[in-house]
């Protein structure tokens, strides 16, 4: 048996049932470019006008940087726990564990979100204007949506991979056809009043007026690339586990850089910066244009796109999450009962069930609350993401910081993760001192921002959970190495360590 077909390192994962188109598929999908593109581009726009599609690329470069520490760590250590796994064996189990809630905690609070779209845009979709209007109603659906697609991630991962081809095919084709709509009408003269033609000093940084404005557009714009890692997380059931999933994480974000660029010049060329920065139309802007380009019988195709972006992210969204709980009570760091494997479907069965109750749980909790709270909890988000993503670049840099032996190797084992970190890093300061203020965001509590005390209140709660893991099951954490697995000897030809088959059970 090679490594490429290794039966899920002993967690009993179905080993080689994707490849790497399913990869890409998956990893575009869970970053929802449907729905990322009609909530962000109208706030974008409004932090830095027409320097959007700079912005876009700017944020594009630490994910980049970050893809390639995920690549490169998923290339001598293929677990589905990755962050957690990595960051274990490189800073130990104290920010292995905290890394892994990072992952698990992001993924809670955006299911929220992603619920309330897909029961919104359900409703819009038959023209069911008042129910979509009717916050018990889209609860109810979003709640529902919640537990079918948790159903289809139990069901088994090539059920999940089917779906995902379908949900992001329609996706994709409608954004495609409304960039080039937009576009070709902006060039023939059938535009709004205010379209303007799109210009090379748009995707010039140095443009934007100040600093802050740049730092508050590309937080934003990191948001909407946040998700590429799904097609890591699934490594143990991608054939040759040690490459494809790496690829496919690094096709994912150039695939979603054309898509984003793309459509955000589209939007801000036929409407120009008047419609998009308006208030009324920035938490949804492709709703906005999408019967101006389209006409009102096609206008329902990015109804659609955006439905079924939020429907395939919230599926990919509890694979990675369900695999990151899996692999840390594999190697016992949370409660045994959360490595239990289905015997025929081979999916975690209680990780992935734990992950969608958690998130009916925590989006009818918010909903509850306020609908405020509820929004908020998506601007922290930025935080978590930026959290997580820095901590595996630099562990990546730390990991291999006596095994780059080439120009290359330090280039995509170093360099290229160092820096997405430090980027990450100062972005998440920045974000962190300007959210403090009680007017940042909807809510605020004692003179400090709501948006600050859920991202960091998410994280110190993580503290707590991990002193709490400890106390209850000490041994993960007084090992150095977490207890993981030795690195063993790896396939013929390569020159690095690789993760010997044998992991170590759950108590």
């Amino acid at each position: 048996m090679t490594l490429g077909e290794r039966p899920g390192s002993g967690k009993g994962l179905k080993a080689g049932a994707l490849g790497l188109l399913s990869g890409v598929v998956i990893g575009v999908s869970s970053t929802a470019p449907g729905y990322s593109l009609a909530a962000t581009v109208g706030f974008v726009a409004a932090a830095v006008a027409f320097q959007s599609p700079a912005v876009l690329l700017l944020a594009f470069v630490p994910m980049f940087c970050i893809a390639y520490a995920y690549r490169e760590l998923n290339s001598v250590d293929p677990d589905c726990g990755t962050t957690f796994t990595w960051v274990t064996r490189a800073f130990g189990p104290r920010a292995g564990w905290l890394g892994g809630w990072g992952i698990v905690v992001a993924d809670v609070v955006v299911m929220a979100n992603l619920a309330q779209i897909a029961g919104q845009y359900g409703f819009l979709l038959v023209d069911a204007d008042g129910l979509a209007g009717s916050t018990f109603w889209t609860t109810m659906v979003g709640a529902a949506w919640i537990v079918v697609v948790t159903w289809v991630c139990y069901r088994g991962i090539q059920v999940s991979a089917r779906l995902q081809y379908v949900l992001l095919a329609v996706e994709l084709v409608a954004l495609a056809a409304f960039a080039v709509v937009a576009l070709a009408k902006v060039y023939t003269g059938h535009a709004a009043p205010g379209a303007v033609r799109p210009a090379l000093s748009w995707f010039n940084p140095f443009d934007v007026p100040s600093f802050s404005a740049l730092s508050a557009g590309v937080l934003l714009a990191v948001f909407i690339y946040w998700g590429w890692d799904t097609a890591v997380a699934v490594n143990e059931e991608t054939r040759d586990a040690h490459r494809i999933p790496g690829r496919a994480a690094v096709l994912s974000t150039l695939v979603l850089l054309g898509s984003y660029v793309l459509v955000a010049v589209a939007c801000q060329s036929y409407a120009g910066l008047g419609v998009l920065t308006d208030e009324r139309n920035q938490g949804d802007v492709l709703a906005v244009l999408g019967d101006q380009v389209l006409g009102p019988a096609f206008g329902k195709v990015l109804i659609l796109a955006v439905l079924t972006s939020a429907a395939a992210s919230a599926q990919t969204t509890i694979l990675p999450t369900a695999r990151t709980t899996l692999s840390m009570a594999v190697h016992r760091a949370l409660p045994g009962a959360l490595a239990r494997i289905h015997p025929r479907h081979r999916t975690p069965t209680t990780s992935t069930i734990a992950m969608g109750v958690a998130s009916v749980g925590f989006y009818v909790g918010l909903v509850v609350l306020s609908g405020n709270v509820l929004a908020d909890s998506i601007a922290a988000l930025g935080l978590l993401i930026a959290f997580y993503y820095a901590l595996t670049g630099y562990a990546c840099a730390w990991f291999f910081r006596r095994q780059m032996r080439t120009a290359r190797q330090a280039l995509v084992r170093g360099v290229l993760p160092l820096t997405g970190a430090v980027i990450l890093t100062l972005g998440f300061y920045k974000s962190a001192r300007d959210m403090l203020a009680a007017d940042y965001g909807s809510t605020s509590f004692h003179g400090v921002g709501g948006v600050f005390l859920l991202g960091i209140g998410a994280l110190v709660l993580g503290v707590l959970a991990m002193v709490a893991c400890e106390l209850a099951m000490p041994a993960f954490f007084r090992d150095p190495a977490g207890g993981l697995p030795a690195l063993g000897a790896g396939p013929e030809g390569t020159d690095t360590d690789r993760l010997s088959l044998g992991a170590r059970p759950a108590s």
